[in-house]
C-alpha cells in the first residue's frame, strides 16, 4: 500500500484537503496502478513558525527583493 505524506502550511479547508486527495490518488493510480482504495495519503500541517528556507522561518517578514534565493539562482 502507497502512503503519500503531504507537508503544507496550516489553514487549508477540508474541502480543499479533499479536491487533493482525489487529485493525489487518481494520478498516482493512473502513473503506478493499483486500486484507488490501496492508496493512503496523510496531511500533515505546518505552522509557518515550524518550516524554515534558507536558513529563515517561513513566519519571518520577507526580506528585500533579491534576498532570498529563487529557483533561477538555484540551477
Amino acid at each position: 500500500m502507497p502512503v503519500i505524506r503531504i507537508e503544507m502550511f496550516e489553514g487549508r479547508s477540508d474541502e480543499q484537503k479533499r479536491a487533493c486527495a482525489a487529485a493525489v490518488t487518481e494520478a498516482f493510480v493512473e502513473t503506478c496502478g493499483g486500486p484507488p482504495s490501496a492508496v493512503h495519503i496523510v496531511f500533515q500541517d505546518v505552522a509557518k513558525s515550524d518550516w524554515a528556507v534558507s536558513g529563515r522561518l517561513c513566519s519571518d517578514p520577507k526580506p528585500e527583493e533579491g534576498s532570498w534565493p529563487s529557483i533561477a539562482h538555484t540551477r
